[in-house]
């Protein structure tokens, strides 16, 4: 098992590290000597960490990294099988681990930066999928092995994937659980950059704090959920009815006054709305499925 971790504020995780600095949420999976072996209990920490940091005021971005030298090489099969015993019935309520943080991640108000390092393997990629953006180590390699374990692809993977790189290369990657390499994954779109890895961290949190200063937090929540909510309807006229409201609503909003005002006088902005507070309540999805 790995060393207990207390972040320092009440919250125990054993699996999982969290902390805030410059308004960047780090979650760091921890269990190096399993390579960082998915198992519930990791799912469980992640799934509240990441809500932990979407309610936290504090907090702009989430950087998602691992300890050890690969980020996560799937569902932990030390000990001969799985660590669950699912309720599958018809009516049954159990989630499968790792779409408790596929959902929890798409839910999410925050834009999330997912650093990659070594193997991101099953779930260990799937996870991902929901993350705005996905930087690769040059040594990290990805698989959907899903076919040669004999399970199924989880995480709503099956959903996330086609929609990141097209069904032709989520078809080729999942029906032949084969492993490739970081260039592949940035020519097909899987990942955005791919770094050397004593920098990859530090790409992602450049990129974090470019975000934290440049960017309007309601502005992103509202965006990111746009795009994952309203691309895939058959046409584009409720898209036109939402954001007809969104823009509506401009000249009330403090924040589209800071942009402009700080756009012309050449300053950086100083966005004052907060996620979830500040959030429009006409949104159809605001009361619905925080995950």
């Amino acid at each position: 098992m790995a060393n207990h971790v207390d972040d320092g504020d009440g919250t125990d995780y054993t699996q999982i590290t969290y902390r805030v600095a410059d308004r960047i949420a780090t979650i760091t999976l921890n269990r190096p000597e399993a390579r960082n072996g998915y198992t519930v209990t990791m799912a469980d920490e992640l799934t509240d960490a990441l809500t932990r940091a979407d309610h936290d005021h504090d907090v702009r971005v989430v950087v998602l990294t691992a300890n050890g030298r690969d980020f996560c090489v799937g569902a932990d099969l030390s000990q001969g099988g799985f660590d669950f015993d699912a309720d599958t019935g018809p009516d049954a309520a159990w989630q499968e681990p790792a779409g408790r943080v596929s959902r929890r991640m798409f839910a999410s108000n925050k834009p999330i930066i997912a650093a990659l390092h070594g193997a991101a393997i099953g779930g260990g990629i799937t996870i991902t999928l929901a993350a705005d953006y996905r930087l690769a180590a040059t040594d990290a390699r990805f698989g959907f092995v899903f076919v040669r374990r004999g399970i199924y692809p989880e995480g709503a993977s099956a959903w996330f994937l086609p929609r990141l790189v097209g069904m032709g290369r989520a078809l080729d990657w999942m029906v032949s659980g084969r492993v490739f390499g970081a260039d592949e994954a940035l020519a097909a779109g899987l990942v955005h950059s791919v770094h050397e890895p004593d920098a990859l961290l530090d790409s992602a949190y450049t990129l974090a704090a470019e975000l934290v200063s440049t960017t309007a937090p309601v502005s992103v929540a509202v965006t990111r959920q746009l795009l994952y909510r309203m691309s895939a309807v058959d046409s584009p006229i409720p898209v036109h009815a939402l954001d007809s409201r969104l823009i509506g609503s401009v000249p009330n909003n403090p924040d589209a006054v800071e942009g402009v005002l700080s756009f012309l006088q050449k300053r950086p902005p100083n966005f004052t709305l907060r996620v979830p507070d500040d959030l429009p309540d006409f949104l159809p999805w605001v009361r619905k499925d925080d995950a």
